[in-house]
């Protein structure tokens, strides 16, 4: 088991009526992103469909995925995460993106 500390962005935190910019949760190993979002989807059911479609689980655009400040937007999700993600000290940050020209 790993505690994973995740950063959301503003309106997922909202929806999510988190007070804190982030929210820890005890993710099964072997922790990867798609465990991650499983476990924080069962905790917050709110969140159900917001980051990842429901049917293909693929994730939203507009969305990334940082991973000790590297962009994992579009790897795997079945990838496990670094020690520095599964041992806290370092948070999974799901980041709203920004478009426009």
């Amino acid at each position: 088991m790993s505690r994973i500390r995740v950063e959301l962005p503003t309106h997922l935190r909202r929806l999510a009526n988190l007070s804190s910019h982030e929210t820890t949760l005890d993710v099964t190993d072997p922790a990867t992103i798609a465990a991650v979002l499983d476990t924080l989807e069962a905790a917050y059911p709110q969140l159900e469909g917001t980051i990842r479609d429901h049917t293909t689980k693929i994730r939203r655009p507009f969305l990334r995925f940082f991973v000790c400040e590297e962009d994992w937007s579009h790897h795997p999700t079945d990838t496990p995460l670094p020690p520095a993600i599964t041992d806290g000290r370092e948070p999974l940050i799901i980041l709203g993106a920004i478009a426009g020209g």
